[in-house]
């Protein structure tokens, strides 16, 4: 009984949901600017395939500034002049207030494609970027965010979302004829498209975790075909190679494990020690210092950036809730955090580790929530919007992602990955058709 309450705590508890909302919490809403993304002007004759893609890269762009919704109003201004893609006027735009212009040329170098990019700001006649090379079909969509990308930074000075990834569990390969459901892990560009399968298993993937730069990542396995007693071993898939290692594989729970700031070493839940407690564990020695000593069950770390503060899910109050501690001494400044819902789930920390991002069961159903890191400032973020879970914090800290269940009849529900901005206002649904889609991670880059 006490591995399966354990293997529970850790793992997303199901729930069910009714009724779609959309809920806004917090900030007044800022004047977005106006930008246009133009259809590519394509110079020369292409395949089918080609065109295809070179229509998706503007598309794509559109797609990714319309997620920062408050800063950038996506607008549809007429359709490109006749002219070449020399020819640039600016007159039509400043009538309409249009305050950036982003444009894409496609032309013939040889047997390759070649693509000129200009960003402009219109108003002050000011071109802000420019870049060019050579796409393939295979690559548009990685160009693509890429130009987006230079474009905001230049825009705003910060990074944006656009090159981030998500890793995800899903049960989509799962046999429907077997009574255990099998999961494996996936990643996906942040918009939703792009999917990679990474495991092939055939068994129970949890708990997923990218490492700082969003080249390996961290999950645990309950291999189902090896042993009946079901251990949960924790592994480490390298995105570059494609290797895959067993990082622990000790008695009982290896799981919930995230990286620690220097990236040589991992926060992780073990159970061999007669009770799920967290060790920080040296990934190139295996050697491990405990960090919680209690008789209740401590899971489920996650690292504050500078590595001082560590939040996590614990049972010292009879039911699982949120606290913090410091990670460099053994039970160092323990402090509970969280009094919301009869019990909580998945904290993670904000980039800059000064919130918090939970799941807790209230109103029969989980929702998210953000809180300081300090325990003070507690907003709710979902209601009235299904069952929500595992969020997420984007690599730049303004977005959420989460698993979110819908009920389909009374005897079915599904649970897809959504996003959010940080005050809670749904921007949109980017799982489809793809089985249950649960536990998102957000690359940290």
């Amino acid at each position: 009984m006490l591995f399966k309450y354990l293997i529970l705590f850790l793992i997303s508890f199901t729930s069910f949901a009714e009724g779609l909302t959309l809920v806004a919490v917090g900030e007044a809403e800022l004047m977005a600017e106006k930008l246009v993304v133009r259809e590519p002007y394509i110079d020369g004759s292409f395949s089918t395939k080609e065109v295809a893609a070179m229509n998706e890269m503007a598309a794509l762009m559109r797609n990714d500034f319309s997620f920062y919704k408050k800063n950038f109003s996506v607008q549809i201004v007429g359709k490109n002049p006749l002219k070449s893609f020399e020819s640039l006027n600016f007159s039509d735009l400043k009538s309409k207030a249009v305050q950036y212009l982003l444009r894409i040329q496609f032309s013939k170098s040889g047997q390759n494609v070649k693509f000129d990019f200009e960003a402009w700001d219109t108003l002050k006649g000011e071109k802000l970027v420019s870049d060019s090379g050579v796409m393939e079909v295979n690559n548009a969509r990685a160009i693509g965010h890429k130009l987006a990308d230079m474009t905001y930074r230049k825009i705003t000075g910060k990074a944006s979302i656009f090159n981030s990834k998500i890793t995800f569990v899903s049960d989509v390969y799962s046999k429907k004829s077997s009574k255990d459901k099998t999961t494996e892990l996936f990643i996906m560009d942040f918009d939703g498209r792009n999917v990679r399968k990474l495991t092939s298993h055939n068994s129970v993937v949890l708990s997923p975790a990218f490492s700082h730069d969003g080249q390996k990542i961290l999950y645990s396995l309950i291999d189902t075909k090896v042993s009946k007693t079901r251990n949960v071993s924790l592994r480490m898939i390298d995105l570059q190679t494609g290797d895959n290692t067993v990082i622990s594989n000790k008695s009982g729970i290896n799981s919930g494990a995230v990286f620690m700031p220097d990236g040589n070493s991992i926060a992780l839940t073990l159970s061999h020690v007669g009770n799920a407690e967290i060790f920080i564990m040296d990934l190139n020695t295996k050697a491990l210092t405990r960090v919680t000593r209690h008789y209740a069950p401590d899971v489920d770390p996650s690292i504050s950036v500078d590595g001082s503060l560590m939040t996590f899910l614990s049972g010292r109050p009879g039911k699982p809730m949120i606290y913090t501690m410091d990670p460099r001494g053994e039970e160092k400044d323990v402090k509970r955090i969280s009094y919301v819902g009869r019990f909580n789930a998945t904290p993670r920390f904000s980039p800059d580790g000064k919130e918090i991002a939970f799941a807790s069961w209230l109103d029969e159903r989980f929702d998210i929530f953000r809180i300081n890191s300090d325990g003070t400032g507690l907003s709710r973020l979902t209601k009235d919007f299904g069952s929500n879970e595992d969020p997420t914090y984007s690599n730049d800290g303004q977005f959420i992602a989460f698993s979110s269940q819908r009920v389909i009849s009374s005897r079915s529900a599904v649970q897809n990955i959504y996003i959010m901005d940080r005050e809670g206002e749904i921007i949109g649904q980017i799982t489809d058709n793809f089985g249950n889609c649960i536990t998102p991670r957000w690359s940290k880059y």
